[in-house]
């Protein structure tokens, strides 16, 4: 008798053993990355030590500039697929944003300034200089836009790029000239 009960516990701790198996594999999410391949592009020089190059304005705050991409599954363009984007860097605002002038036209139908009003209250509001999301049209494009500012001209930004909820795809590092 304890020979029969020994094989029914092993039989029953197999069977428990394949039960919870199998509800791990059936209750996990698939990857739906997998067979996924994104192949960036930044539209910008790149130098001989893989550093792409992004000339700043001199003459405005900013310099916008778009990069792209393009998302495929299996050989196929992936539409919908979301790509979060990070920046090393960022910038603050002072109290000031910027301003708007009422205009308006006088008797003598003059076009003239009658008041300022500053838009203030934006003391160290933080601006990031990246897009944070996007996602692939039925192309498998994909595009973000950087907008680094003056004050930046000389270092190096590095953006990252990743799937949604993913680990980071890759990074590139861009240097502000």
């Amino acid at each position: 008798m304890p020979q029969s009960r020994s094989k029914l516990n092993v039989v029953v701790n197999d069977i428990w053993y394949v039960l919870v198996v199998f509800i791990m594999v059936a209750c996990s999410e698939p990857d739906t990355n997998q067979g996924m391949h994104f192949e960036l592009d930044p539209r910008l020089t790149v130098d001989s030590n893989g550093y792409y190059h992004l000339e700043l304005l001199r003459e405005t705050w900013q310099t916008t500039h778009r990069i792209s991409g393009h998302i495929s599954f299996e050989g196929e363009p992936s539409e919908n697929v979301r790509v979060e984007w990070t920046s090393s860097h960022y910038w603050r605002l002072n109290d000031t944003l910027g301003y708007y002038i009422d205009f308006a036209y006088t008797d003598q139908l003059e076009y003239v300034a009658l008041d300022t009003t500053y838009i203030t209250g934006f003391s160290d509001f933080v601006v990031p200089t990246i897009n944070c999301c996007s996602y692939s049209n039925a192309d498998g494009e994909v595009n973000t836009m950087i907008a680094p500012v003056r004050s930046m001209i000389g270092d190096t930004m590095t953006v990252g790029f990743q799937f949604s909820d993913e680990d980071l795809i890759g990074e590139i590092l861009i240097v502000l000239d």
